[in-house]
């Protein structure tokens, strides 16, 4: 799938307004992880190579349309400056005589940091007056945040209805790894899934059963499935809502051919307050008055052993409640195993979210082939589903 890219632009002396994702991890008055804003440098960089005039627009958090100052973008222009190595000057506003007196007195080499785009309840509206609005400063849009590409916002969308559009370099970098696990995947083909709910990850399994060799399931959403080959499961996760599907599913996977790993072991406690009262239980011996909050290690080979033999794994959703210590074991053993597939040749990508920050969390972030900054849209991309603010920038 390939999108209009900046190259078929003539950007030289012109004003660009970028969309970024820079809804960054906040603490304390500090930016506690840079990744996000990171991510777009090869993007800001191929710009002002070209002599651009570049503007940013991004979220951060959910205001609501209210202009909250603890979620303005203006904390974090320093980090911005420092990693973009340019002045970055801030603009306390994303439209109107503010923005366009900044962008007129803008000097080249200089980058401007517009104001959260989201203090205006017409940005998730994706309203035309306010989108006109915010493109009218602009001669050129480029939508780099694929983190936000599953939104019809304002700024991910209405813009480029004014204004002449390309896709930035980690938008098609996203597209593209994205697509081979979707569309196209080197079989033996391993799909590891996990999190809390099965609601979450229905169209992913009923897309990805038509593609994957094996089908890793872990996480709270394992439960379920295990519930519906008879066992007990405690007080685990379970999804009565969705249990004919998980027993459809596994049906439908049994009549492809698809092999489907069930936790064989589990780390099991009270409480997640609890982690004193952890231990490993086989899965059909998990007790009733606990739940299920890790895979447990003869689980953690299984699927290692699973990963190892793949020539492309997708990765969704940690094994457990990675973020605590007592139930991290099995997360960070899949973790590991991407790491060492991708070593070995393996072409690996993790999605966005939880299995990201896990996957950092773990320190191997840099160590598979791609680590999605987008959670809902590489959800949704992986789905099947058309993301609004990539569709208007295909190649045509």
């Amino acid at each position: 799938m390939k999108l209009r890219g900046i190259d078929s632009l003539d950007l030289s002396g012109k004003k660009v307004l970028v969309r970024v994702d820079f809804n960054v991890p906040f603490k304390g008055g500090k930016v506690t992880d840079t990744t996000r804003i990171a991510a777009h440098k090869e993007t800001i960089d191929a710009l002002l190579a070209q002599g651009a005039l570049v503007t940013l627009v991004s979220h951060f958090g959910r205001p609501k349309g209210k202009v909250v100052p603890e979620l303005s973008l203006g904390q974090i222009r320093a980090d911005v400056e420092k990693i973009y190595g340019v002045p970055v000057r801030f603009v306390a506003d994303c439209v109107g005589p503010e923005v366009a007196k900044a962008v007129s007195s803008q000097k080249a080499g200089e980058v401007l940091l517009l104001e959260n785009s989201r203090f205006h309840p017409e940005e998730e509206k994706n309203d035309p007056a306010f989108s006109a609005l915010m493109a009218k400063p602009f001669d050129a849009f480029v939508m780099d945040a694929f983190s936000a590409a599953h939104r019809a916002n304002s700024s991910t969308v209405g813009v480029g209805d004014s204004l002449p559009s390309a896709a930035g370099f980690l938008l098609q970098k996203e597209i593209d790894a994205l697509s081979v696990v979707r569309d196209e995947p080197v079989p033996p083909y391993v799909v590891v899934l996990g999190g809390a709910k099965v609601a979450d990850k229905i169209a992913v399994i009923e897309r990805m059963i038509e593609k994957a060799d094996s089908l890793l399931i872990g996480g709270g959403m394992a439960f379920t499935f295990l519930a519906e080959k008879g066992l007990n499961v405690g007080r685990s996760l379970y999804d009565a809502e969705h249990a004919d599907f998980a027993r459809s599913m596994l049906a439908r996977a049994k009549e492809r051919g698809v092999r489907v790993l069930l936790p064989v072991d589990v780390v099991e406690a009270h409480a997640i307050e609890e982690p004193e009262t952890a231990r490993v239980v086989p899965a059909e011996e998990i007790s009733s008055d606990c739940m299920g909050l890790d895979i447990g290690p003869r689980t953690e080979k299984l699927f290692a052993e699973a990963i190892k033999g793949a020539r492309t794994v997708l990765w969704n959703g940690p094994m457990g409640v990675f973020e605590s210590e007592a139930f991290a074991s099995g997360t960070k053993a899949v973790a590991n195993a991407l790491a060492e597939a991708t070593r070995t040749g393996t072409f690996t990508v993790v999605g966005g979210g939880d299995s990201a920050s896990a996957a950092k969390k773990f320190g191997v972030g840099s160590l598979v082939s791609h680590l999605s900054t987008g959670g809902g849209a590489s959800l949704e991309f992986c789905e099947g589903k058309d993301l609004p603010a990539v569709v208007p920038l295909l190649k045509r």
